[in-house]
């Protein structure tokens, strides 16, 4: 099988939807020789800024000279994104033959559970001594849930988000993302909500995981360029360098605070408050990422009024996201609703109902296609902020810089394809 092969397959697999559970995932890993059981990992989930944390530790590990390994998802434009070793993503025709043994073993497995089944299968074949590993949805039935051992849990943050899977309330979806604690591993977490807070205090209990939270144990930092924009990154800093520095101790790494400014320093996320060219790109994809942005546009916008180029797919809450945007913009500024290239992009006249009359911009546009309505943002002379669906931020990303691209669209389905349960 080549790589678009493996695209196709992967594609087809957006049939079985998504599957809480570890089930499935197991009996894979058991078919390939349980290679998860080899690899030391750094295990993270939350709502929003998981991504960016573990960017900031596998960098300050890798700057510490540690053989690292990075599986995130979802991906912007190339599958492989998201299984990288030492800072580079997969070669095309490792994925291949590692996507062919795995589906040969479990040829009705998720799209998930595949990724993930082939990231451990890498990082142990290349000998990784210490993997940053991002849960996909949730925590506690993600598919990455098969770590046992791990050397550091971090929860980024609980948000209402994916809630017809993780539940409704703050707690419900605490619960969730605390799954990942595991007895003796350093439990790491941001949270602002007593009520969540609590559940994840009173997990780590039951598990016997030693907390840190961000604000008592986590001192947040300060002084130290980082790579990443934004005020919201401090915080994520803050997780990964705890991370990292329980890692390296139990691996036997030494770690020192000019090697972690390092690391910092050098840590890239494409997609997240990120300049390319003439545009801002940021994958703000619920309300809470929408807060994270609006408080940066001031900056970004540095007196200067904004052109919002904004596109969600469905079953995103747009109407808070904009809630939370639109007061933030500067007078004069503008929003140019558009359509992310996929199945589920939300049709953009939608959106511009949503504002009903209240926007404080000069005008406010519907404008389908991605490349005509980054096209009139920069004619405007405004700074153009681009955001909403990684979907978007991903098409605005490839117009721009020519970035080679997948020949098939091989993504994650909706998590509202899956069914809440309580099977492990």
């Amino acid at each position: 099988m080549d790589y678009p092969g493996l695209l196709a397959r992967l594609f087809s697999l957006r049939r079985f939807g998504v599957r809480p559970g570890l089930a499935t995932v197991r009996a894979a890993l058991a078919a390939v020789g349980d290679p998860h059981l080899g690899v030391q990992a750094i295990h993270l989930a939350g709502t929003n800024g998981k991504g960016s944390t573990a960017a900031f530790a596998e960098s300050i590990l890798r700057a510490a000279g540690v053989r690292t390994g990075l599986f995130t998802s979802p991906h912007l434009l190339r599958f492989t994104e998201r299984i990288r070793l030492g800072g580079v993503e997969l070669d095309e025709n490792e994925a291949a033959d590692l996507g062919a043994r795995v589906l040969a073993a479990a040829p009705e497995a998720t799209f998930f559970e595949v990724a993930t089944v082939m990231a451990f299968l890498a990082f142990a074949a290349h000998r990784v001594e210490v993997a940053v590993i991002e849960a996909g949805l949730g925590g506690r039935l993600d598919s990455t849930n098969v770590l046992e051992a791990p050397l550091a849990t971090v929860v980024t943050g609980i948000a209402l988000d994916h809630t017809e899977v993780l539940g409704p309330t703050l707690a419900d979806i605490a619960r969730e993302k605390a799954g990942i604690w595991k007895a003796g591993a350093p439990a790491l977490c941001a949270c602002d909500d007593e009520g969540a807070f609590a559940v994840l205090a009173a997990e780590a209990a039951r598990v016997g995981a030693p907390l840190y939270r961000l604000g008592r144990e986590l001192a947040p930092l300060s002084g130290v360029p980082l790579g990443l924009a934004g005020a919201h990154q401090r915080q994520n800093a803050t997780l990964a360098r705890a991370a990292a520095l329980h890692a390296a101790e139990r691996v036997g790494v030494s770690l020192d605070e000019p090697t972690i400014a390092r690391g910092l320093l050098q840590t890239r996320w494409p997609g997240r408050l990120e300049r390319v060219g003439d545009l801002i790109l940021d994958a703000a994809h619920n309300p809470d990422g929408a807060h994270a942005l609006a408080q940066a546009l001031p900056e970004l916008a540095s007196g200067r009024p904004l052109a919002l180029v904004f596109g969600v797919v469905e079953d995103k809450d747009a109407a808070a996201m904009l809630d939370a945007l639109v007061p933030a913009l500067p007078a004069g500024s503008q929003v140019i609703f558009t359509r992310p290239p996929s199945p589920r992009g939300r049709d953009p006249e939608s959106l511009r109902a949503l504002l009903s009359g209240a926007a404080p911009m000069a005008r406010c546009e519907v404008i389908a296609e991605v490349g005509a309505a980054l096209a009139a943002a920069r004619r405007s002379g405004a700074q153009v902020v681009v955001a909403g669906s990684i979907f978007l931020i991903a098409e605005a990303r490839r117009l721009v810089t020519g970035e080679r691209a997948d020949p098939l669209m091989a993504q994650d389905p909706p998590a509202s394809s899956a069914k809440r349960n309580s099977r492990g």
